[in-house]
């Protein structure tokens, strides 16, 4: 793509907005945008809308003639929110945003007005974008899925995203050819809720057939990696395969949020403790070098010293890794905010014991790795992540992005371990 036809994007949140990115990245710049800044933003929490916020704000300070479009998920929640804001042109839909002729009539100045956002819940068909290359990332995003059939009482995405629904299987294959011909040595599949891919679909077709066809029918592809899935529906499939197929990672990040049990009905989770930890007896009975990361929510409304502990004894129990920690946020519109809340204080403080029993696991892992051998894809400067999503560090000279390179493990340096050339 020229230089002149590159609009300036900033994703926030999660995997799935920067394959969206990417597909807005080629769509304005096609429409002539490349004056325009794009803000990808997410609703998860009202931290991710600050930052948002203060982005835009400047992004207007330091390019005053620029067009400021905003879109993503918190835009189409609450878009007269974002056209408040003095800096902003124009606010899309996620519907909308990866439309051509959105951007056309953008790119035209022809702006049918301030805000162009549809209803999200009636949808019923994904984008069929295919995206054959990744400005400034090493690995592909694929995204296989939309929305979320599911309403936790925390969560606001469903009313950004809509229902459910599936990217036909052989979509999915040429996008991923065609990743891979590009030069992708790793592609991840990503959507709102992949374990959902295919309940919408003819025969009800699950992730575990999805992942197994993929590595089939592409036989070049080097890495598979899977984005955040759900403990609540063990997939057979999936766990064959993850068994038998070394190019599926063998790292799998849970949607598990909380540890104890009467906290876990509240937010209309659809499993229990114990099935956490089925889940990961499992995985890792098939694949003993599995690595579990897991999302976890700190203070949500009635949570109790005993509650609180029960997660950190399920993070250990489950032999859960990596943690990513979210201090409860009440989101606008759902039940967990009329639920009685916790002192702000409190929640911050049982966030960062989360954080720190999460730092403690993950240097004793990173402690017994070190002396081992695995392969990593180099990233920026160096930088890159192994096969269990361990971040590492290439001593010796420069290395291309996106190679793969067979390393040995030498010592551990923070939240990173250095590796050598084997």
């Amino acid at each position: 793509m020229a230089e002149r036809n590159a609009p300036k994007l900033e994703t926030f949140g999660c995997r799935l907005n920067i394959w969206e990115s990417e597909v807005m990245r080629s769509q304005a710049g096609d429409a002539g945008l490349n004056n325009a800044i794009i803000f990808n933003t997410c609703a998860v929490t009202a931290e991710a809308e600050r930052q948002a916020r203060q982005a835009i704000r400047r992004a207007r300070r330091e390019n005053p003639d620029a067009r400021i479009v905003v879109t993503g998920c918190a835009a189409q929640i609450a878009p007269q929110k974002w056209s408040d804001m003095p800096e902003v042109d124009h606010v899309l839909g996620n519907h909308e945003k990866l439309q051509p002729d959105q951007w056309q009539i953008l790119g035209a100045g022809n702006g049918a007005g301030d805000i162009v956002v549809g209803d999200v819940m009636s949808l019923r068909e994904t984008a069929s974008h295919m995206v054959d290359s990744f400005h400034g990332h090493t690995r592909g995003f694929l995204q296989i899925q939309q929305g979320c059939d599911h309403r936790c009482t925390f969560c606001i995405i469903p009313y950004g995203r809509g229902n459910n629904r599936s990217v036909p299987r052989d979509q999915i294959i040429q996008s991923a050819r065609k990743l891979v011909d590009d030069g992708c040595a790793e592609i991840v599949l990503t959507g709102v809720d992949i374990t959902s891919w295919g309940a919408d679909m003819p025969g009800r077709p699950r992730l575990g057939q999805l992942v197994r066809h993929l590595l089939a029918a592409v036989p070049d592809l080097p890495r598979l990696r899977l984005s955040s899935i759900d403990p609540a529906e063990p997939d057979y499939d999936l766990m064959e395969i993850l068994q038998r197929e070394e190019r599926l990672m063998p790292h799998l990040h849970l949607s598990i949020q909380h540890g104890d049990d009467l906290i876990l009905k509240r937010m209309k989770r659809r499993h229990l403790a114990r099935d956490v930890i089925r889940f990961c007896d499992e995985a890792r009975r098939r694949r003993p070098d599995i690595v579990f990361g897991a999302d976890m929510i700190a203070g949500f409304p009635t949570e109790t010293v005993a509650a609180h502990t029960a997660s950190l004894d399920l993070i250990k129990r489950a032999g859960i890794t990596f943690l990513h920690v979210f201090p409860f946020s009440p989101r606008e519109g759902t039940p967990a905010a009329l639920m009685p809340q916790l002192d702000g204080n409190l929640i911050r403080e049982r966030a960062a014991e989360l954080r720190h029993c999460g730092r403690a696991r993950r240097s004793i892992f990173f402690e017994n790795l070190v002396g081992s051998h695995d392969q990593m894809l180099v990233e920026t400067g160096n930088i890159g992540h192994g096969r269990n999503y361990s971040r590492m560090k290439l001593s010796g000279d420069y290395v291309a992005a996106g190679s793969l390179v067979d390393v040995t493990i030498t010592e551990m340096q923070n939240d990173l371990l250095v590796v050598q050339r084997r």
